[in-house]
């Protein structure tokens, strides 16, 4: 049990450090290898993103790729939108949410392998 949750923990930080959203891996893992309901996964989920954040952050401050351009409107809608969604979470049960969950998921996938691969500049991804 050690080992899983080392190897999860690692992989989600490190595509959460990527900034892929290590939640699409956590909570998942946490649901079919660990047996949480979905509600315990997210609210793991969500203090296990407060440190890998605060380290990502950091890293990218650092290397300049933090543009404080509308930063601090989306923190307070952000913040306002988790409080709603939180709220709504509790009041969901966990298979109606694990659905919500995973077609939020699918449609993400589907919609960044449309996008061929461009960016907003017009370069390509690599």
């Amino acid at each position: 049990m050690w080992l899983g949750y080392t190897l999860t923990g690692y992989l989600a930080g490190t595509i959460s450090g990527m900034g892929i959203g290590g939640g699409a891996l956590l909570i998942p893992a946490l649901g079919i290898f660990f047996g949480m309901n979905q509600q315990a996964a997210q609210s793991i989920n969500l203090l296990y993103f407060i440190p890998t954040a605060i380290i990502a952050v950091i890293t990218h401050q650092r290397k300049g790729n933090i543009d404080p351009k509308g930063l601090l409107k989306l923190v307070v809608f952000g913040l306002i939108g988790a409080a709603i969604g939180a709220t709504i979470a509790m009041w969901v049960n966990a298979n109606s949410l694990r659905t919500i969950f995973g077609i939020f998921l699918l449609t993400m996938g589907v919609m960044e392998i449309l996008k061929k691969g461009k960016t907003k500049n017009g370069s390509t991804d690599i």
